[in-house]
């Protein structure tokens, strides 16, 4: 295996043995197969839109789903895998086919077809993968437009489940995922990470938008962090449909329903936060999952992405249930949706009825509900803090959280700013700080959270807004600077994003992307100024003073 889509690659190279994230190389191997197959789909997308024979959202659909199980932490069922590959194979078949004698010879590749039965998954996958491309800075060119359309692919998807869709989020996805498998010059890569950039603005702000005309617009709110006394059931990841549809098939059965890690921002939603069983959030970022999982005592739905292997001195293993793109050996998985029907959780809700009610791990409450909406009716309020004085410096500390030690950068970060700097943040990251005592200025919260890693959407969208009221020429001139953690593909999407819109001078840690070569990294700190984070202190005294 060689896998080095993730902040904790092993050795900050790539994992070569074993994933540091606990996958194993038969997995990695069938996430890589799924790839190449996606890649293939998208092939054959692209030249069919240009013969007449358009099936591009049809592939955008399959694909976006098919990328979203290789996203680290997503898929750990080998046989789910499987699954997927025979799928995209058989699509591919049938796409095949649609061509008849249409088809250009030079997509006669047997490759780009192949029907290898089971058996021949394993040899096929070694031979697929990222060390495919042998030219470093040809794989780091591919491999970020690869990484961003994983994240690309998440976002579409849970847009998509909302019955939200978008045909060009589709096309572009092709057309990115069908440059890799081309023989493009230097400048025509750079170009296209820039276009993968550019559509992962479009499908966050889709996204956006079927999450808040579906549940309305984020709020202002208190989530409670204690627990009561009915059975509970734990609802990790980033699926707002599973866990309102969860809260329906729950209501008046005696049944609390509590938030973890990226979920936490379901809480702000008024559709979702009507639900008066819907009783807050329990423990904090997703690899704190073993101890959580484990003193929460009740069921847990795992509804994508941040799923971790269990350890063996758990007992949750029986209590654990998977859904959509999310799959683990050992996990009842909840299936998809049919004819537009509900998923059907009453085995989740009838193991929850034979747990005990969650162990306390903490009390309080953390106040978040910051999205776009609900800052720019504060507009006014924020505007003059900042004429005022009162007011020096907004922070973007949005991102991903992760198991690293020296992640207690964005910890020490956020206890050393100035009373008059305001955090912006968006995805797990905040868990480093957002249950700190950091104060407000003028009853303006020192942390604003937007709510998940999509999410950030609603940062640009408030510091473009800002721009506009201070009649500035680019976001780069307000009093804003970017400090990023990142660990998966998603956070890669919101990076690529923020390139896109011409953001410069991100802070990026704990680590650089080790899928970005010396080369590329060049290109990328000459054009947009990226650095590495570094001591706390320096940064915190650098990004005030504007560097």
């Amino acid at each position: 295996m060689f896998c080095f889509q993730c902040q904790e690659t092993a050795k900050g190279t790539g994992c070569t043995v074993r994933g540091v994230c606990g996958k194993e190389e038969a997995t990695a191997n069938l996430q890589d197969l799924i790839i190449f197959h996606c890649k293939g789909i998208c092939v054959l997308a692209k030249k069919g839109k240009e013969l007449g024979i358009d099936r591009v959202e049809e592939a955008g659909r399959i694909v976006t789903h098919a990328l979203f199980t290789t996203i680290t932490n997503a898929n750990f069922d080998d046989t789910a895998l499987i699954g997927c590959v025979k799928q995209l194979q058989s699509f591919k078949t049938d796409f095949k086919a649609a061509f008849g004698d249409k088809l250009p010879e030079t997509l006669h590749d047997a490759a780009l077809y192949t029907n290898d039965d089971e058996s021949q998954f394993k040899e096929k996958a070694k031979t697929v993968g990222i060390l495919a491309t042998e030219n470093e800075d040809v794989r780091s060119l591919r491999e970020t437009v690869v990484f961003g359309c994983k994240g690309i692919s998440a976002y579409a998807h849970h847009a998509a489940m909302l019955g939200f869709e978008n045909k060009e989020v589709y096309d572009q996805l092709i057309q990115s995922m069908a440059s890799v498998t081309e023989d493009l010059s230097v400048d025509d890569m750079v170009a296209m990470v820039m276009k993968t950039g550019e559509n992962a603005v479009a499908t966050m702000a889709l996204l956006d938008e079927a999450n808040t005309t579906t549940y309305g617009h984020p709020e202002i709110s208190e989530v409670n962090l204690g627990v009561g006394t009915n059975p509970g059931i734990l609802v990790s990841g980033h699926d707002l449909r599973d866990l309102h549809e969860l809260l329906i098939q729950t209501e008046g059965k005696g049944i609390d329903i509590y938030t973890h890690s990226e979920m936490l921002p379901a809480n702000y939603y008024p559709k979702l936060k009507k639900f008066g069983h819907l009783k807050g959030n329990y423990g904090s970022s997703w690899w704190h999952q073993n101890q959580d999982f484990e003193t929460f005592n009740g069921a847990i739905l795992m509804t994508t992405n941040c799923v971790i292997p269990i350890k063996k001195n758990n007992s949750y293993a029986d209590r654990l249930f998977t859904t959509g793109a999310v799959g683990y050996p050992e996990a009842v998985h909840i299936p998809d949706r049919k004819d537009g029907a509900a998923k059907d959780f009453s085995a989740v809700i009838e193991k929850a009825k034979q747990c005990k009610p969650p162990e306390e791990i903490e009390t309080g409450k953390i106040v978040g509900g910051f999205g776009h909406n609900q800052v720019l009716a504060l507009a006014d309020k924020v505007i003059e803090a900042v004429k005022s004085g009162a007011i020096k410096r907004f922070v973007v500390m949005a991102g991903c959280d992760g198991r690293m030690k020296n992640r207690s950068y964005f910890t020490e970060v956020a206890q050393k700013l100035p009373k008059d700097a305001v955090i912006l943040t968006a995805g797990c990251a905040k868990y480093r700080y957002n249950k700190l005592d950091l104060g407000d200025i003028g009853g303006i919260p020192r942390v604003l959270d937007a709510g998940q890693c999509n999410d950030s959407y609603s940062l640009a969208v408030i510091a473009m807004k800002l721009r506009d009221a201070f009649g500035l020429e680019h976001i780069n001139d307000l009093p804003l600077s970017f400090d990023i953690g990142w660990y998966e593909q998603k956070a890669a999407a919101v990076l690529l994003a923020l390139l896109s819109l011409g953001i410069k001078g991100i802070r990026l840690g704990p680590t650089l992307p080790a899928f970005i070569s010396p080369a590329v990294l060049n290109v990328l700190v000459e054009k947009f100024d990226i650095k590495q984070t570094g001591d706390p202190d320096e940064d915190v005294a650098a990004m005030m003073a504007g560097n």
